[in-house]
């Protein structure tokens, strides 16, 4: 800053009211100090602005890097929090680095608040983390923090009811294990199809396409191999629809298949999967206007809105078997 004042024969006083954007300095004085900033490759230092700033106004945000519906996410919450002037830190959660770190950079950065997706800590260390600075959950929910997701028993349940109502009675759920969610879509699952009298078939899955895959694998050396297959996520979908692919099974005409997330995985051309939609900017904006409201003081807060079925090539009415 001191280089553009001495270049521009001003006072670096001068120099930082244009470059905040303050009043102080006439239009043609703005233009040619900007001139020269941008001439010798000036760059505000914004971290060293909100250092000097009682609000950072930086709300961070923990992403899963295996998770193609956090990106989706990601996008949307940049979105919501630039309305409100706030900017966004990310910090990503990695098989070689575990949530807890991640977290931590945030911490350090002075975000005013934080936004987990999908988080597995513990409802003791997210606590913890709470008293250090405003805990929002998106994704997921635990007593005491705030909390944004959907209605994930709904979710499965509108899945189950479109493939039955298409004529589909040998219905298999693969499952996301232990990951944030995964709980509630069994049980919906399991419900819509006792509902309807038939017995719920879930096999273990997983997030990614691998794990996705070996579930299928799983069901394809059953004794009764499913019509229709309810995927944990659009990500252990397409691993479905990979090894349906390498096996010669045709998709929708042999197996149906449904994922989860609607995310933009899912709306690529030649995949073009049916998928229950998580209503990713209603997720974002609920959950920043979740945050704005703790950073002011507010008692935490539980936020759930409702999926919708997206119809697309995946799904058809079962084959004729012998």
């Amino acid at each position: 800053m001191a280089d553009v004042a001495r270049i521009a024969g001003v006072s670096p006083a001068l120099v930082s009211i244009v470059m905040r954007g303050v009043e102080g300095a006439s239009v043609d004085t703005r233009a040619r100090i900007k001139a020269i900033a941008d001439d010798i490759g000036y760059v505000p230092d914004r971290r060293a602005q909100k250092l000097r700033q009682a609000s950072s106004r930086l709300i961070g945000v923990t992403f899963d890097l295996e998770q193609p519906f956090h990106s989706d996410l990601v996008e949307h919450i940049y979105s919501a929090s630039e309305r409100h002037g706030y900017d966004v830190t990310l910090s990503a959660v990695a098989p070689t680095r575990d949530e807890s770190r991640a977290v931590q950079a945030l911490l350090r950065e002075r975000c005013e608040a934080v936004v987990l997706l999908g988080s597995h800590l513990s409802a003791t260390d997210l606590k913890d983390i709470d008293g250090r600075a405003p805990v929002v959950e998106l994704l997921k929910s635990t007593d005491g923090i705030s909390s944004v997701r959907s209605d994930d028993v709904a979710g499965t349940e509108l899945a189950v009811e479109h493939l039955i109502k298409l004529g589909h009675k040998q219905i298999a759920h693969i499952d996301g294990r232990r990951a944030p969610g995964a709980d509630d879509r069994r049980h919906g699952f399991s419900a819509a199809m006792w509902r309807h009298g038939l017995e719920p078939v879930i096999v273990d899955g997983g997030i990614t396409e691998t794990e996705g895959a070996e579930g299928m694998r799983t069901l394809l050396g059953s004794e009764v191999v499913p019509t229709a297959v309810v995927a944990f996520n659009d990500n252990s979908a397409t691993g479905v629809l990979d090894l349906l692919l390498r096996r010669g099974i045709d998709v929708p005409g042999e197996i149906s298949v449904v994922g989860y997330d609607d995310s933009r995985l899912a709306r690529i051309a030649h995949i073009n999967l049916t998928s229950v939609s998580q209503d990713v900017e209603g997720l974002a904006d609920a959950a920043v206007d979740s945050v704005l409201g703790r950073i002011g003081g507010g008692e935490p807060v539980g936020v759930v809105l409702a999926p919708k079925l997206v119809r697309r090539g995946t799904v058809a009415p079962p084959p004729v078997r012998a």
